[in-house]
């Protein structure tokens, strides 16, 4: 399905140099913020006291969630749990302040503003559990990147799967450095976008590779930068309409999904918009320089791999 065509290939590979020298730099400045500033775990990570209360009646989320934040506690957690009845609130671990202290202070809050509501469960959540997720998370992340890598190398060739990696994992920490330059609370659920990220980016990568494989069997006498400019240009129509839908979705749940899918989303924007970026100027880009070319992907030429419209058929490399 294409919303249009166009007739004639856009040189992206010519300004290829300078596109990655602004992705490196950006790169370094995200790597940097995270040395020096850190990201700003949440409680799953750090720990904390998690408790579930109940109303009679439906509850106001948003009025709990102003409640809580009026005793002075930050990067407090609430969201309903199971039924519109039942809200779970998490919360920081506060030094001095016991699990039984804090949630006597917040339950006292919560009756002064509504008496109906009743303490069904509280429990903490203690920092050797934040350092088990913390631990399952990165493994997490690195079998995916080796799951990619892998795929990419038997489905291509080594040299696309090292691009594409690089080009994804350049979009993580690029979403990292966002979240620890601007101090954003880094969540289960953040991660799960990141994750969600590593997906969505290799898939616009094979997209490209998978073209420049096919210009390689049609196209003879072209050269690697013209292969892989006419494969991006094939490919924008295709790219619009995916990200395009994929980005309307996000941003509906970011403008509208509430404070609890605001990070979550957040970070979903972020990655699909440097994902789109890095497929076509980093991956695209250092495929190039790592110098793929047709034996690459072809081990012998034949009449029907030719594309009969191609004036250079059946031409010798």
């Amino acid at each position: 399905m294409e919303f249009f065509k166009i007739r004639r290939d856009i040189p992206f590979m010519r300004n290829a140099l300078i596109f990655n020298v602004i992705s490196f730099a950006t790169f370094a400045l995200a790597v940097f913020f995270l040395f020096t500033r850190g990201l700003h775990l949440s409680v799953e990570f750090t720990g904390g006291t998690l408790m579930e209360v109940n109303y009679t009646q439906a509850a106001d989320v948003g009025k709990i969630r102003d409640t809580v934040a009026g005793l002075g506690l930050t990067d407090v957690q609430v969201q309903n749990f199971g039924t519109s009845r039942d809200v779970m609130i998490r919360l920081p671990a506060q030094k001095g302040v016991s699990t039984a202290q804090q949630s006597d202070k917040v339950l006292a809050a919560l009756k002064a503003a509504n008496p109906d509501v009743t303490l069904r469960r509280t429990e903490f959540v203690g920092p050797q559990v934040g350092e088990e997720l913390a631990h399952d998370g990165l493994k997490a992340l690195g079998m995916v990147v080796f799951g990619i890598m892998v795929y990419l190398a038997f489905r291509f060739e080594w040299k696309y799967a090292v691009a594409a990696i690089i080009a994804n994992l350049h979009d993580v920490v690029i979403i990292l450095g966002f979240f620890a330059f601007f101090q954003w609370e880094f969540s289960l659920a953040v991660l799960a976008a990141v994750l969600a990220v590593l997906g969505y980016s290799v898939n616009e990568s094979v997209v490209i590779f998978d073209r420049i494989r096919e210009n390689f069997r049609r196209y003879r006498k072209m050269t690697t930068v013209e292969i892989i400019d006419n494969a991006i240009t094939s490919t924008i129509s295709r790219t619009i309409i995916t990200h395009g839908s994929t980005q309307i979705m996000v941003l509906s749940m970011l403008l509208f999904g509430g404070p609890t899918l605001f990070y979550f989303a957040l970070a979903l924007t972020i990655g699909i918009l440097f994902g789109i970026y890095s497929s076509v100027f980093v991956a695209a880009a250092i495929a190039m320089w790592l110098g793929i070319k047709r034996e690459d992907l072809i081990k012998a030429n034949t009449k029907k791999d030719e594309d009969p419209n191609d004036p250079n058929a059946g031409a010798t490399v």
